[in-house]
């Protein structure tokens, strides 16, 4: 017990000293006057855009705009990967026929599907809502198809044998045995639906956390560009923590 509380402290203390040594280092870069103008702006100027931006009310505006795309495109590619997995993870057949075009596509760009999202969906939010579903679908499927055939088939065989019909085989058999790789497809889900969430609203878009972004850009606002990536990763991170705990996950720390 003692040397693993050394360890958790040494693992804490050194994760302070990364992001203390790389505050300093972007407060020397920007004071040192290498780079253009505000391109790596202070530190104190990006905590005053932070201020401002908690004082904006439009700022609150684009933030649900945003959340309730991912949360929408979360639960639609989520429910699709799931079921998915699940059909192609319970069946050698399905699996061997069309899992292929599941890793050969996961990989692919999916700002690539906009334009078609946009001609099926139109600009507004549809098309980033199918952006993000599109993104989150392929890891959840994947590994939920990998961790069906990691279940127990003992466990299979005595659903079976109680002829437990598919409802019950999915909620009592199947859910149980898969409740951390579902959460883990669950927190990589939800980063690259966020991803595609934001990749569209960069692109085509009057609102969302990805138009603000692109509007400081546009704009020269450096600070306040860094103060709305600053806000987008930490909600990610409370996120992927909140699930965590939620599903009794560790992040690693060694």
């Amino acid at each position: 017990m003692a040397a693993e509380g050394l360890m958790i402290s040494r693992v804490a203390l050194l994760r302070l000293a990364i992001i203390a040594s790389t505050l300093l280092f972007w407060e020397a870069l920007a004071e040192s006057g290498l780079l253009f103008r505000d391109v790596v702006p202070s530190l104190f100027k990006i905590a005053h855009a932070l201020g401002h931006l908690g004082a904006n009310a439009d700022f609150y505006a684009n933030l649900s705009a945003t959340a309730v795309e991912v949360g929408v495109s979360l639960a639609i590619g989520g429910s699709v990967g799931v079921a998915v997995g699940l059909l192609l993870g319970g069946s050698r057949l399905m699996g061997r026929a069309f899992e292929p075009y599941i890793h050969y596509l996961g990989p692919t760009p999916k700002i690539i599907f906009f334009p078609v999202m946009i001609m099926w969906f139109g600009i507004g939010p549809g098309s980033k809502i199918a952006m993000g579903a599109i993104s989150c679908f392929f890891p959840v499927a994947l590994i939920t198809a990998a961790g069906m055939r990691q279940i127990d088939q003992v466990l299979i065989r005595v659903g079976r044998s109680f002829r437990a019909s598919t409802w019950q085989m999915v909620t009592k058999i199947y859910f149980p045995a898969l409740r951390h790789p579902l959460l883990n497809g669950l927190r990589l889900g939800f980063g690259v639906s966020v991803i595609g969430v934001l990749l569209a609203e960069t692109k085509l878009s009057n609102r969302g956390l990805g138009f603000m972004v692109m509007q400081s850009y546009s704009q020269f606002d450096m600070p306040g560009m860094y103060a709305l990536l600053l806000v987008v990763f930490s909600l990610a991170i409370m996120v992927n923590s909140l699930v965590s705990q939620l599903g009794g996950l560790e992040v690693p720390n060694h």
